[in-house]
């Protein structure tokens, strides 16, 4: 992966950490944001009618770049698994940090945010901004309702902490820009820029943590809302110190798709690709070890912010929520590193809960997307969602309830970002060889993919007889079905609010469209 300049000269202190993890900070300093947002601190919303009884607590922890295969390496998470909710068909609406982020806030397909890319025009911070999203996301709603919120990590790609203030809807706010090496970065706090540097505690996540735990300490007496985005365990993978030596001999995982041969059918984009090398496979080897390692620090923050609940009383009475913005592939269908296909290893992420009404061990098996976070954030706090939501909250679904005709169809829509126009500053400029299709959209059900590329390409794979999506079997299906799919994300491409899109992620709900999507 290509790395801007600023983000190079960052890494090139890395090793020092590594290897003496005592440097001490090379500078501290606090100073006033510059001009580029409005200044000062905070920008709260006030509330509009009080707070409802009983009120519950919510903490997000939203990952970067976090796949499945990942959470073997979490024992914190895993105990989640175990005492809540799994939903074991969770999708993204576009496997790229800042597109799925928008996502998120608003509960709205990148169609109706405008944010397609992680920079302007046509995405990141600047162009959530000038769509007019700010207000519409669910800290401002659960602001309003007079909840203590407090966003600290990563917010949105193209957010500047020595430039940009705090967002719309925060009580507190400690928010880096470029934290991806986790150290030497500057966090704004609550409109002051904070420089951190070198020493093991200036590790991103470990700052994250006791920020995220001192929160909740002071928020007792009101309901809170706090939302932890971690930089990792996005490239360049760095772990804390503590574990920089953890799982060695750790190798990527071999399924049937890693290394595989496209076949005679498969998108253009994808079939010219040749064998990865024993150097590219162990280079493949040595990303995924630094990603299991860095994933560790998350997992003891999940820790820390049980064992803080725990102590202020609230443990019954607070919804965990775990997940990543999207996922990412290492060696499969023979591409380096990266994550902006619509193959699983991308699109297919964890989203697992615990907290008061959620039954241990329990799976969730219907199509739900990341755009369904806004609502379901609303109804767990006792504020109104918007129509203008395009998703659905989960929390009839948390709570066990047998919900008739839920949607069958996720929409994945993805921007190809063009090569000739990237930002120098874009952490997800894809590498050589890391899979950078053609603008697409594409539905995900239980049971199959399918994908229109605009260089006029179509995939189709059916998970129970194709679980590795190794064989693009779209030309073997009947005329009929063939059209019924393409009315399917027809329909989906331009839905807007919740009832609309409701509607189009349910075809055979919809009486113009008779035939189910099958041979």
């Amino acid at each position: 992966m290509r790395q801007p300049p600023s983000l190079i000269i960052a890494l090139a202190l890395v090793p020092i950490v590594l290897v003496l993890s005592c440097k001490p900070r090379i500078l501290i300093e606090k100073k006033p944001a510059s001009a580029g947002d409005p200044p000062g601190g905070p920008r709260i919303v006030p509330a509009a009618e009080p707070t409802p009884l009983k009120s519950p607590n919510i903490i997000f922890v939203l990952t970067d770049d976090l796949s499945l295969n990942l959470l073997q390496f979490m024992p914190h998470v895993l105990k989640m698994e175990r005492n809540g909710a799994t939903f074991a068909n969770y999708f993204v609406t576009d496997s790229l940090c800042c597109p799925s982020r928008s996502s998120i806030f608003t509960g709205e397909f990148p169609h109706n945010t405008g944010v397609f890319r992680n920079f302007e025009p046509d995405g990141g911070y600047g162009g959530f901004n000038a769509h007019g999203n700010e207000p519409n996301t669910f800290a401002v709603a659960l602001q309003r309702i007079g909840y203590k919120t407090a966003m600290l990590g990563k917010y949105l790609n193209g957010y500047e902490p020595t430039r940009n203030g705090p967002a719309m809807g925060w009580n507190e706010w400690d928010v880096g820009g470029l934290g991806y090496p986790e150290f030497n970065y500057a966090l704004n706090e609550n409109g002051t820029v904070v420089y951190h540097g070198m020493k093991p505690r200036d590790y991103l996540t470990d700052v994250l943590s006791r920020a995220a735990v001192k929160f909740i300490q002071k928020s007792q007496g009101a309901p809170f809302f706090i939302e932890i985005a971690t930089f990792a365990p996005h490239f360049p993978y760095i772990p804390a110190p503590r574990d920089a030596r953890a799982f060695p001999g750790l190798l990527a995982p071999r399924t049937p798709a890693f290394n595989a041969a496209p076949d005679a059918n498969a998108a253009k984009w994808l079939i010219t690709y040749p064998p990865l090398t024993k150097a590219r496979i162990d280079l493949i080897d040595r990303k995924f070890r630094m990603r299991a390692r860095s994933v560790l620090a998350i997992d003891q923050m999940i820790g820390n912010l049980r064992a803080a609940v725990a102590a202020a009383g609230e443990e019954k009475n607070t919804y965990l929520v775990f997940s990543s913005d999207n996922g990412i592939h290492m060696g499969e269908h023979r591409l380096m590193p990266g994550k902006l296909t619509a193959f699983d290893t991308d699109i297919h992420v964890p989203l697992v809960v615990t907290g008061p009404g959620v039954a241990p061990a329990h799976i969730i098996n219907e199509v739900v997307e990341n755009i369904d976070l806004c609502a379901t954030f609303a109804e767990l706090a006792g504020a109104g969602v918007p129509a203008t939501v395009d998703g659905r909250s989960l929390v009839p679904l948390l709570r066990g309830a047998q919900v008739p005709e839920w949607r069958t169809l996720a929409l994945i829509e993805h921007h190809g970002p063009p090569v000739e126009r990237m930002n120098e500053d874009d952490p997800d400029v894809p590498a050589r060889r890391s899979g950078n299709p053609p603008s697409y959209e594409a539905i995900r059900s239980r049971d199959s993919v399918y994908v229109e590329y605009d260089d006029g390409t179509r995939e189709y794979h059916e998970y129970a007889s194709d679980p590795y999506e190794l064989r693009n079997t779209f030309s073997t299906l009947s005329p009929g079905a063939k059209a019924s799919l393409h009315a399917a994300v027809d329909a989906l491409r331009i839905c807007r609010g919740t009832q609309a899109c409701w509607q189009a992620a349910r075809p055979s709900k919809n009486p113009e469209r008779v035939e189910s999507p099958a041979r």
